[in-house]
């Protein structure tokens, strides 16, 4: 998707033919037979857990857009679940060729338990429980960070995976590896941080700081595969590289612009949430369209 297309809308996928067997906070999962999943990424966004009741135009076009680029870029590292052929012709065939931009094929496979996160800057519920505890997620940092700051290293904080209208809950590599094995847990780990790094590398030399991501694993016999979505401004924290000072929370090219428009009504975070007006509708657009921009010209 080219930054100057215009954008269609889709709040719900409707595809005759195919079942829907799971409509997530954003992506409806349909069944194309035993091997195969077709995945359609809507305009829906989530915000503190909550499915909003705005659509986004065009942000399932932006992720799609993103994914499949970080699914070509990171394939030397872990194979993803991205089928290449097929998906013209089975839109075709039941009539749903007007998702070609926000639809992905993929291989039908069960995902691990966790979300892997990967953080390389000291924000969100990190800076919240190191300012509370001197630790992310368990994990011991030095003392006097600042907001924002670069941590040393990138740090793995896995998290329970959660269903729609409830909250992921960060664990420990422990209980990470008590729900999975600790051989694949460590895998896990491992390749989570070489996507971060991998991806924050290339990110840098196009004007973005990628703060922090999550992942989604599956596994097909022995082998970690990567599925969902990869590095995009929905599950990852986008910051403008010119921008970017230690010490307070950078503007971004994700969804923290509606948290932040969130966080100044009287809504307690649970579901209905309230409309969004149109500029932070507006505003939300052109950031998601410029980090497609910046990432993939």
């Amino acid at each position: 998707m080219s930054a100057n297309t215009p954008a269609t809308c889709v709040y719900e996928s409707d595809i005759a033919g195919l079942e829907l067997i799971a409509r997530g906070k954003v992506r409806d999962v349909y069944a194309v037979d035993e091997e195969r999943l077709l995945i359609v990424v809507s305009d829906r966004l989530s915000a503190f857990d909550v499915v909003l009741p705005d659509p986004i135009p065009g942000k399932g076009e932006v992720l799609n857009g993103i994914s499949g680029f970080w699914f070509d870029r990171t394939e030397h590292i872990v194979p993803n679940h991205l089928l290449r052929d097929g998906l013209h012709d089975l839109l075709a065939q039941h009539g749903a060729e007007a998702y070609a931009s926000r639809a992905m094929l993929v291989r039908r496979l069960r995902p691990l338990p966790i979300e892997a996160v990967v953080r390389g800057y000291l924000l969100g519920s990190g800076w919240a429980d190191y300012q509370k505890s001197g630790e992310v997620c368990g994990i011991a940092l030095a003392p006097g960070m600042r907001q924002a700051e670069r941590l040393p290293e990138p740090l793995f904080t896995p998290a329970t995976k959660a269903a729609v209208g409830d909250h992921d809950e960060n664990i420990s590599f422990e209980q990470c590896a008590a729900l999975v094995g600790e051989e694949i847990a460590t895998r896990v780990r491992d390749v989570a941080v070489r996507l971060y790094q991998h991806a924050a590398e290339y990110a840098a030399t196009r004007g973005i700081i990628i703060a922090d991501t999550k992942f989604e694993f599956a596994m097909d016999g022995d082998q970690l595969i990567l599925i969902d979505e990869a590095l995009t401004p929905d599950s990852s924290r986008f910051w403008p590289a010119e921008e970017y000072a230690v010490g307070s929370s950078p503007p971004s090219f994700d969804k923290q612009f509606v948290r932040d428009y969130l966080s100044t009504l009287d809504w307690d975070r649970t579901a209905p949430a309230p409309s969004l007006p149109a500029e932070v509708i507006e505003g939300t657009v052109a950031r998601y369209r410029r980090a497609l921009e910046l990432l993939i010209g």
